[in-house]
């Protein structure tokens, strides 16, 4: 445990490169766990005897459900951390317990109209998304128990970066391993031992959630967490909550456009391609997701370096912590993409071994991941203007990509193709090479004044 203030906390002393390791490895590997709650699912799935590409593809149409609940997390926790360590950086403890109550009150609000909203309309959201009749049966026995457990998802997700942010990354680790260990364990009791198919996968996660969430809510309220969550904060305050909603729309951004370019997607190819072609869209997003979890671990674990020093101005170890992330990020990235490209069979076949869709996915695959080898640039400059406080060009770099470039592109570039589906994945790696690019050429344009601006400040 250590005191609000620079001199005492490691976030504002000792070697950058061993602080990143030794949050972001947690981060990782929370990320990585995270991970196992949709893999697993879709995996087990997958593979259910006879039926396991149809149940595979209607457990994807309820991806964008998924994503539109991890979005509103992302809203409040991803919007409230950064705020929460730059107010700890400045000495001001109970600022920082401020956002995290009225971060748990608006978390459940949100959870409550989610869940009620979905009960009442999910059969024609689904329909909306893509679904046949064949697939409907499916995604709608997954879909109607995933969003009862609602409210535990959104306090897990949301709240676990506010143990992250205040240096506890190994404890914020613990709370995905616990869900996803529970995940694992309960998914073939319930699918296969049980027989429920796509319920009992639903099930399963549902309740680890829940186990995840009852693991936050005791350590934000234990002796170890430096902010506590108390009765008197536990209110939606606009003074409080409305700064963090602005600085999480970039988070939300990103995770809310995934969910509206997968129904793009299952959208277009449902026309053009069928259930095959939207089976596959349901293993490549697993694939890219494999890619890119890491890489969040990563930002996360250098989000709170930043996030203080900047608070402190310490602009020597901002700089420090965004280059090393840069690097780590498109490190990875590279590595992974060379990896799809040399045996993209062998990352398809994990999910599904039908010929059909083992063929389709294959060689989509290449074409849908073209251009993510680069895409950690564009990660590590998102994350360190979040991290900054700068939501305006957090929130720019998430729209461009996926709500000006790539869900356009979905509908567009089928009419200069004959290959329709082909012109379908291309969206992607246009869309990805497009948004990079700019991304870097803002980073560089912008950073220096940021820096400069708040050392001026820091002067008067």
């Amino acid at each position: 445990m250590y005191e609000m203030s620079e001199q005492k906390n490691p976030l504002g002393e000792g070697s950058v490169g061993k602080l990143l390791w030794k949050l972001s490895l947690p981060a990782i590997i929370a990320q990585m766990v995270n991970l196992l709650y949709n893999m697993v699912d879709r995996i087990y799935i997958g593979h259910i005897p006879e039926i396991g590409d149809l149940a595979l593809t209607g457990l994807g149409l309820c991806f964008p459900i998924i994503m539109i609940v991890m979005a509103f997390a992302n809203l409040i926790g991803g919007g409230g951390a950064p705020r929460v360590a730059i107010f700890m950086g400045r000495g001001e403890k109970e600022e920082g317990e401020r956002i995290i109550g009225s971060s748990v009150a608006t978390l459940v609000v949100i959870a409550l109209v989610i869940t009620v909203s979905l009960e009442l309309a999910g059969e024609s959201v689904l329909r909306l998304f893509g679904a046949s009749d064949q697939t409907l049966p499916y995604a709608l026995n997954y879909m109607r128990v995933y969003v009862i457990g609602t409210v535990c998802v959104m306090m897990s997700l949301g709240l676990n970066p506010y143990i992250t942010t205040q240096g506890f990354s190994k404890d914020a680790m613990k709370t995905v391993i616990i869900g996803a260990v529970a995940n694992i364990i309960l998914d073939p009791i319930f699918i296969f031992g049980l027989d429920m198919g796509v319920q009992g996968a639903a099930l399963a996660t549902i309740i680890s959630q829940g186990i995840s969430a009852v693991w936050v809510l005791r350590f934000l309220t234990g002796k170890k967490t430096l902010l506590r969550v108390k009765k008197e904060y536990l209110k939606i305050d606009p003074k409080v909550i409305l700064p963090v909603m602005a600085l999480g729309v970039s988070p939300f951004i990103m995770s809310a456009t995934e969910s509206a370019i997968n129904i793009a997607f299952n959208m277009s190819l449902s026309e053009y391609g069928g259930d095959v072609a939207v089976g596959a869209m349901t293993i490549l997003s697993s694939i890219m997701s494999l890619q890119m979890m890491p890489v969040q671990g990563i930002s996360q674990g250098a989000q709170p370096i930043i996030s203080y020093n900047y608070g402190a101005s310490n602009m020597d170890r901002v700089c420090k912590t965004y280059r090393l992330l840069l690097i780590c990020c498109l490190s990875y990235t590279f590595v992974f993409w060379l990896a799809v490209q040399l045996f993209p069979g062998t990352f398809v076949s994990i999910f599904n071994k039908s010929p059909e869709l083992l063929e389709t996915t294959t060689w989509a695959l290449r074409i849908y991941m073209a251009v993510s080898g680069l895409f950690g640039i564009q990660m590590a400059v998102q994350q360190t203007f979040v991290s900054l406080g700068q939501a305006k060009l957090s929130l720019f770099i998430a729209c461009l990509r996926k709500i000006i470039l790539l869900i356009p592109l979905i509908f567009i570039l089928p009419n200069f193709f004959a290959d329709k589906v082909f012109a379908v994945f291309l969206a992607e790696p246009v869309a990805d090479f497009v948004s990079v690019c700019v991304a870097g050429m803002l980073f560089l344009l912008n950073i220096k004044k940021i820096l400069a601006k708040k050392a001026k400040r820091r002067k008067y």
